[in-house]
């Protein structure tokens, strides 16, 4: 293996030499022997802002998405936290930060913000579930999440739970550290079975004492190197930080240098399989070494272990098991659990000159208190209803008021949702204006509030619609364009008929609002000829007519119940877009309920996969529906197959119901 290993130039041998020294990983000159990171690799960083005009950044391939965060570095402590955790991945060589995976693409998602007062802002596991799906959506090989929730049962919210999964179905290697608390305790998304969770060592190759560990990181997480890493800082300095948030990049980018090997020998980037490899090759605690061997997680990182088993074929990471919700919804950085341990690092020795900023990063869960304490997402200072002004990403007027802000220069997202509607005042100064104008004059009664919208249909622009899933709102719907009127009026329809049980929207996401508890929610552009709303008696028999058979309705109901109850996402991803998308097409469902039915067949699975033949310019996907016998089991098992477009805003689908038997 070593005639592998022979570097092409003394500048590519310079580089990993120093890379390999600041980081102090042995066998990372091996690595870079072959590849200092593919550009067809992308490596997704959910942080803070990152000042992409840093010097260490010049000639990197960097994308930044649009999120409920703006993008535009400051100098607050969510900058300083992001712009730091992402030049370790991607600072360029010869720069003052060099990072580890160089030649790798990287994308830019800003979940933490800067508060007014320059504090950290921490995002709800809403919020963190949305970039993670954006995030897979443009093609993230690896995704690296810098922060955590402390959760006693380590167990997310649905929403995020589904979004994590979302990455594993998508083969998508999701790193995030286990956080700084120095206790046997659990962040979220790290304890999740199919992340790979990342704790932090020091030079000595000895668990940081403020390093959290735990059961579920014995077999799923490793030690990397996390004291004083240096960084880059917003305005182009340098610093070192300590905690478990600047060991997770330090994985991530070697995951990618791992996956961008994998493409260099002709394979098809697997990473999954580079999880399980630097999982399978973690140097495991010595008991007669150190005492508590807890404290290790699964090893420490073995860059030459992780390096052979790729080469040899590498491994799976397993399977992942379902999870259910957390009561807790707020995600901060790993560096902000336990402020009281984050005491400013000293100087290594002949830094001082580079102006290096040697304090690690601090807590800033003061400002947040009242938002944790509520029970609420915490937003930017700027953003709360307090405050003056709202930070949001951008100001392009998409007619929805003070409350609304367009993102311009972004691809449009398109969205496909179902929910429950709702409404939202945005201010208590827009409130009072309904208490004064009403009579009766609740305007939290849905029921005053219709009666007083029949009169004054004009008030409806007056409010900000949402779409709720369970009681949390997911979305703001803000028509716009010459049809805007046609379409507040279905809504006001769907919301006066207290009947409807559930409504579809689909759309393009522009920019933000800001509701009256402080939440901020992407607002939906909708389609109006899209928007649809029913309650799931009225569809069945609109589906089978007046008096189905029992076993039909039951079927109907059933596919229903677990796509509006069970399989419920946000509508982002083209998968979702397309199951979303095929319960509103009841007519089709229907079909092949009818023909289940009449082989006494009880739905059992729900999977939809990308379909193989599509139209030119199109994205189909199939959605399979499999059915089995509670009868008989060894009977075979019935497959049925329909083809959704969702390349346009409004899915389409294609072609015939098929249907096959496949072994039991």
């Amino acid at each position: 293996m070593a005639e592998m290993y022979r570097f092409n130039g003394f500048a590519n041998k310079h580089f990993a030499t120093a890379a390999a020294r600041v980081f102090g990983l042995r066998g990372l000159e091996a690595v870079y022997g072959l590849t200092s990171g593919d550009p067809r690799i992308r490596i997704a960083v959910l942080d803070g802002p990152v000042d992409r005009s840093h010097p260490c950044f010049q000639g990197a391939r960097l994308t930044q998405l649009s999120t409920l965060v703006p993008g535009t570095a400051k100098d607050g402590a969510a900058s300083r936290h992001g712009t730091h955790v992402a030049s370790i991945i991607f600072g360029q060589p010869g720069a003052a930060v060099s990072g580890i995976a160089p030649g790798c693409s990287g994308i830019i998602v800003p979940v933490f913000a800067d508060g007014a007062d320059g504090a950290m802002v921490m995002c709800s596991q809403l919020d963190l579930a949305r970039a993670i799906l954006q995030a897979v959506e443009s093609g993230a090989h690896v995704i690296n999440i810098s922060g955590g929730q402390l959760v006693p049962a380590g167990e997310p919210e649905p929403v995020l739970a589904k979004a994590i999964q979302a990455c594993a179905d998508h083969n998508v290697l999701v790193v995030a550290a286990v956080g700084n608390d120095g206790c046997d305790c659990l962040h979220v998304p790290a304890a999740v079975e199919s992340v790979l969770s990342v704790g932090a060592m020091d030079a000595r190759g000895e668990p940081l004492g403020i390093s959290n560990w735990g059961e579920s990181y014995r077999t799923r997480g490793i030690l990397a190197p996390g004291d004083e890493i240096l960084g880059a800082l917003p305005g182009g300095g340098v610093g070192v930080k300590s905690g478990t948030s600047f060991a997770a990049p330090i994985v991530s980018g070697l995951a990618g240098l791992l996956l961008s090997i994998q493409l260099k020998r002709g394979e098809k980037p697997d990473p999954h399989a580079v999880g399980a490899a630097l999982l399978k090759s973690a140097i495991p605690c010595d008991p007669a070494g150190f005492g508590d061997c807890r404290r290790f997680l699964a090893g420490k990182v073995d860059v030459e272990g992780a390096l052979t088993l790729i080469i040899n074929g590498g491994t799976d990471m397993g399977d992942v098991t379902g999870i259910d919700a957390s009561e807790t919804p707020l995600v901060m950085t790993a560096d902000q659990a336990a402020p009281e341990l984050m005491q400013p690092a000293a100087l290594p020795a002949g830094k001082a000159a580079l102006g290096v900023e040697a304090a690690v990063f601090a807590s800033e869960a003061g400002a947040s208190d009242a938002a944790v304490a509520a029970g609420a997402p915490v937003l930017p200072q700027t953003a709360r209803r307090a405050a003056p002004t709202r930070v949001t990403p951008s100001d392009c007027g998409c007619g929805g008021g003070a409350n609304c802000t367009c993102g311009a220069g972004q691809p449009a997202q398109l969205v496909y949702a179902l929910g429950k509607l709702g409404y939202d005042f945005g201010s208590e100064a827009r409130r009072d204006s309904f208490v004064q104008s009403m009579q009766p004059n609740n305007p939290h009664d849905p029921q005053q509030l219709g009666t007083y919208l029949d009169e004054n249909d004009f008030e409806a622009e007056s409010l900000i619609w949402t779409l709720n899933l369970d009681a949390t709102p997911i979305y703001a719907i803000v028509p716009a364009g010459p049809f805007a009127s046609h379409t507040y009026k279905r809504l006001l329809s769907a919301f006066k008929d207290r009947g409807v049980e559930q409504v579809s929207v689909p759309g393009v996401i522009a920019g933000s609002a800001r509701l009256q508890s402080g939440q901020v929610v992407p607002v939906i552009v909708p389609a109006v000829r899209g928007i649809y709303s029913w309650a799931m008696a009225e569809l069945i028999k609109a589906t089978l007519g007046e008096s189905p058979a029992p076993e039909q309705a039951s079927g109907i109901q059933n596919f229903l119940s677990r796509v509006y109850y069970d399989l419920r996402n946000l509508g982002v991803t083209a998968h979702e877009r397309a199951l979303n998308f095929s319960a509103t097409n009841a007519f089709q469902v229907g079909q092949v309920m009818e023909a289940a039915a009449r082989g006494g067949l009880e739905l059992d699975r729900i999977d939809v996969k990308k379909s193989p033949v599509c139209r030119p310019d199109s994205d189909c996907y199939d959605v399979e529906l499999g059915f089995f016998s509670p009868q008989n089991t060894n009977v075979a098992n019935k497959v049925f197959r329909f083809t959704v477009d969702v390349s346009d805003v409004i899915p389409v689908t294609i072609g015939e119901v098929r249907a096959w038997s496949k072994r039991a």
